[in-house]
């Protein structure tokens, strides 16, 4: 009879222990900050519509919400269970609204708030990991891409926000001939392309075409303050078409439909900031 020997698992270094737990803490802030770079332009702009001006703790626990929103939805692609979401939500959260006693009594300012719960915030998520250290040092099992892998395959998506920078700061709104350009560029590289044989796509592009010369139209026809709202529809609604042509596959290349649809989409939503 032989006995089986199995040798000692090997040691992993200080690195190898240390590397998994900063990774998932680095990728969770960055996680929030994209949160609050994309979501909070869209708070601004409901405050606009309805000519409301929030005060500092409804500010405080909005920006909380956006952060612990786009944490979740990183946490949960990275496999982590709903128990670990839940969790690091509190801890997100929690801060900010202990800070709300002091705030409401008169006790710390309102930057007092937002810098004092954003410090305690941090202070929270380290905490919690270091208690549950063994659910940030492993990989999961439905381990997803990398980020480097993610960021590389959505590049027309990061090109396209990256031109439209200047949008979330100086909105402006684009005059409604240009709504033609945005029709009239598929029915353009379609024919290109050859991609326009199929009679249903061509109807389909003439179609759409012909919807945005009356739409162009009646927004150069009406008042001034109306044809911001049907310039910003038309952005918005191409953002629409984009993202149909870029599930089919066909028509455009996919990668000017992803880049395509990110900057009508942020062209449409600036326009109604503005507005």
């Amino acid at each position: 009879m032989t006995t089986s020997t199995h040798s000692p698992a090997p040691r992993r270094s200080l690195l190898q222990r240390v590397w998994p737990f900063t990774r998932h803490f680095a990728e969770m802030v960055l996680a929030m900050l994209v949160g609050m770079t994309l979501l909070d332009p869209l708070w601004k702009l409901v405050c606009a519509l309805f000519g409301w001006t929030p005060g500092a703790d409804l500010q405080a626990m909005v920006m909380a919400a956006e952060m612990t929103l786009s944490m979740s939805l990183w946490m949960r692609y990275r496999g982590h269970g709903w128990r670990d979401v839940t969790e690091m939500g509190a801890a997100m959260v929690l801060p900010f609204a202990v800070l709300l006693l002091p705030y409401w009594a008169g006790l710390i300012s309102g930057g007092d708030l937002h810098t004092g719960g954003h410090v305690l915030m941090l202070a929270a998520m380290l905490a919690l990991m270091l208690a549950r250290r063994a659910a940030y040092t492993t990989h999961h099992e439905a381990r997803p891409r990398s980020i480097a892998g993610v960021i590389s395959r959505r590049w027309p998506s990061w090109i396209a926000l990256a031109i439209t920078v200047d949008n979330w700061v100086n909105p402006w709104v684009p005059a409604p001939w240009l709504l033609l350009l945005l029709s009239g560029a598929y029915l353009v590289i379609g024919l290109l392309r050859r991609e326009l044989h199929d009679r249903r796509l061509l109807v389909m592009q003439l179609a759409a075409f012909a919807a945005y010369v009356v739409l162009a139209g009646v927004a150069m026809a009406v008042d001034a303050t109306l044809m911001p709202y049907l310039v910003a529809a038309g952005w918005l609604a191409h953002s629409g078409w984009d993202i149909l042509h870029h599930r089919l596959g066909k028509v455009v290349p996919k990668a000017y439909a992803e880049g395509c649809a990110v900057f009508d989409a942020v062209v449409g939503l600036t326009i109604l900031i503005l507005i």
